[in-house]
């Protein structure tokens, strides 16, 4: 039978591929975005914040996170899993609100990345765009792997949605890119097959509850151990924590849980507060949880990264399980 051998889960905040003297730019984003009031988000705010947004802070920060990256590549390079299943959301890349799945699981033969277009003005956009990362590329998807998840999934009463296309204009959605480019992709080792697992953390009506994710989390792994082969799987958390409002309380809450293996808390995290726009990425360190109960989880770090003096940001978070 199959096994799952790894557990990683990473944020793949945009501040991740920004070098921490532009962090700036995303001021005029945060001051401009509808979702929110960052008036009032700034008449509220603690002080203290203040101290934070100093560009010595900046770039160390920054540097905890690289490292951070570098030290999950680093365990994907020394465990060598023969397929992974990354969990992550899509956001309008693939769906949208014509159709926007709850749970959608990918399985055609390859993943096709396109390279971020700039947009004609300096922002943080382009500066993202810029990244080294940003390549055309086709990656190893592994349609069997995926196949008889979807077959198993419903079979435990999950009722999965499914595509077998990329979108030819935008190419795989950046929680998948994000964990090929900068996790899954080094000298050492070749290019490893994943399945992407979509979750609706964003967008309502239809995002999952935490129950219901664990609850995934744990058919999925039932579903791995199901599988005629002798491979070795890693699972991938990807995105999160609490962003664009940072919410330090809630991430210690979620993170103590996943280090305890505290499956109450998990199951209970407060929806009013996962549902603050893209804070939902949570789910998919629960569901990645819920899947890795087997294994050890070990915190590499948590950097919350301010970016304005209204508090928000991206908290990043790095963990492994082995």
């Amino acid at each position: 039978m199959a096994e799952i051998v790894l557990g990683l889960a990473t944020s793949h905040s945009p501040q991740l591929r920004i070098a921490p003297e532009q962090w700036h730019l995303m001021i005029e984003k945060d001051q401009k975005d509808p979702r929110f009031d960052y008036l009032a988000l700034l008449r509220n705010a603690n002080p203290a914040l203040k101290q934070e947004l100093t560009e010595e802070v900046f770039q160390k920060k920054y540097q905890a996170c690289q490292n951070s990256i570098s030290a999950l590549r680093e365990k994907v390079a020394a465990t060598r899993p023969d397929v992974a299943i990354v969990i992550g959301d899509d956001q309008h890349e693939q769906f949208s609100e014509e159709n926007m799945p709850m749970f959608s699981i990918y399985y055609n033969q390859t993943l096709e990345q396109k390279a971020r277009a700039a947009q004609g003005r300096a922002s943080w956009w382009n500066v993202a765009a810029a990244h080294p990362d940003e390549v055309q590329r086709v990656s190893p998807a592994h349609p069997e792997l995926a196949r008889h998840l979807i077959r198993s999934l419903i079979a435990q009463d999950f009722d999965i949605a499914t595509s077998n296309k990329i979108g030819a204009e935008i190419g795989l959605g950046h929680a998948y890119t994000f964990i090929i480019n900068r996790v899954l992709t080094s000298d050492s080792m070749p290019i490893i097959p994943i399945v992407p697992l979509m979750l609706n953390a964003f967008y309502p009506p239809n995002q999952p509850l935490p129950d219901r994710c664990y609850n995934l989390g744990k058919a999925l792994a039932e579903a791995v151990k199901s599988w005629p082969s002798d491979l070795r799987v890693a699972v991938i958390a990807s995105g999160g924590l609490s962003h664009f409002i940072i919410d330090e309380d809630l991430d210690r809450m979620c993170l103590d849980g996943l280090l305890h293996q505290d499956v109450a808390t998990l199951r209970r995290l407060p929806v009013e507060r996962l549902m603050v726009l893209g804070t939902g990425e949570i789910l998919n360190w629960v569901t990645a949880a819920g899947a890795l109960e087997h294994l050890r989880p070990d915190l590499l770090n948590y950097v919350p990264c301010y970016r304005t003096p209204a508090g928000t940001g991206c908290a990043m978070g790095f963990m492994q399980w082995g």
